[in-house]
C-alpha cells in the first residue's frame, strides 16, 4: 500500500475524470491521499472531496504565489476551516517562492509568518513549499522550532534547509523528480531518516518517468515510490510502508 501525500485534485486538469482518477489510484494501492489547497478559493472543492471519498484528507492555505490576494477575511477561512473540519489536517502549502516571485517577497513572508501562527495556535502542521528561498524558510524554521511542525515538500533544496529542517524535527517530501536525470538531491534524499520520509506526486504537476511530460496522477506515487528505493538501495516494501505509516503521523490521521 501507498500514501500520496500531497497532490491537486481540485485542479481543473482533473475536471473531465476526477472520480476516474481517485478509482485508478486506489486500484494501483494508494491506500490515502492529501490534496493540497493552494488559496480559500479551492477550499470547497476539497471540502467536497473529503466528504466524498474516505480515502482523501485535505489541507486549507495560501500558496507563496497567491500571497499578494491574500486578506484578514482570507487567513480567517483558512483558520475557521482547519478548527471545523476534521477531515482537513494541516495549514498550507504556505512558504516561499522566490524563482517564480508571483508575489512580491516581503507579502510572500508575511503570509507565510501568519500561517506558522495559525498552526501553531491550532495545533496543526504546516505543508511548505520552498523554491530558491532556503535562507529564508531555514531562518523561519529556526524561529517556530518547538512550536510547529512541518513538511518541506518536493524537496529541491540544500544541505542546510534539510539539516535545518531534520533537526526541527520536520518531514521531507520528494516527488516525480526523483525520476528525472537532473535531480540534483540524490545523496540528500540517501540522508532523510527513515521515520522523516514522505512520498507525493504533486499532481497534477511533475509527473515522474515514464510519465514525463504527462498529467500527473495519484496513481504514479507507485514509481516515485520505486525511485526513492532504487536511489536510497532499500526494497520497495520499505519505503510504501514508510509512506503510509509516516504520512498518517505527520496529518495526524
Amino acid at each position: 500500500m501507498l500514501f500520496d501525500s500531497h497532490c491537486h485534485l481540485t485542479d481543473s486538469a482533473f475536471d473531465s475524470d476526477r472520480e476516474e482518477v481517485v478509482t485508478r489510484a486506489v486500484a494501483a494501492g494508494v491506500e490515502g491521499m492529501v490534496t493540497i489547497c493552494s488559496d480559500p478559493r479551492d477550499l470547497d472543492g476539497i471540502l467536497e472531496l473529503t466528504l466524498n471519498y474516505r480515502e482523501l484528507w485535505g489541507t486549507a492555505g495560501i500558496h507563496p504565489h497567491e500571497a499578494r490576494h491574500s486578506s484578514p477575511e482570507a487567513l480567517e477561512r483558512v483558520r475557521e476551516v482547519v478548527h471545523d473540519q476534521p477531515r482537513i489536517r494541516a495549514v498550507g502549502e504556505c512558504g516561499l517562492d522566490f524563482h517564480y516571485d508571483h508575489s512580491p517577497r516581503e507579502i510572500q513572508r508575511a503570509v507565510f509568518r501568519a500561517q506558522l501562527d495559525l498552526a501553531e495556535e491550532l495545533g496543526r502542521p504546516v505543508v511548505v513549499h520552498s523554491r530558491d528561498a532556503d535562507v529564508d524558510t531555514a531562518h523561519m524554521i529556526r524561529e517556530y522550532r518547538g512550536r510547529v511542525t512541518g513538511v518541506l515538500h518536493c524537496f529541491t533544496g540544500g544541505a542546510e534547509l534539510l539539516a535545518v529542517g531534520l533537526n526541527a524535527g520536520w518531514y521531507v517530501s520528494f516527488s516525480g523528480m526523483v525520476t528525472f536525470p537532473g535531480f540534483e538531491a540524490r545523496d540528500l534524499l540517501r540522508t532523510v531518516p527513515g521515520d522523516r520520509l514522505l512520498v507525493e506526486t504533486d499532481s497534477p504537476y511533475l509527473a515522474p518517468v515514464p510519465h514525463r511530460g504527462k498529467r500527473n496522477e495519484p496513481a504514479f506515487v507507485a514509481r516515485v515510490a520505486e525511485a526513492v528505493a532504487q536511489l536510497r538501495g532499500e526494497p520497495l516494501e520499505r519505503i510504501a510502508a514508510a509512506s503510509v505509516e509516516n504520512a498518517r503521523a505527520f496529518y495526524g490521521i
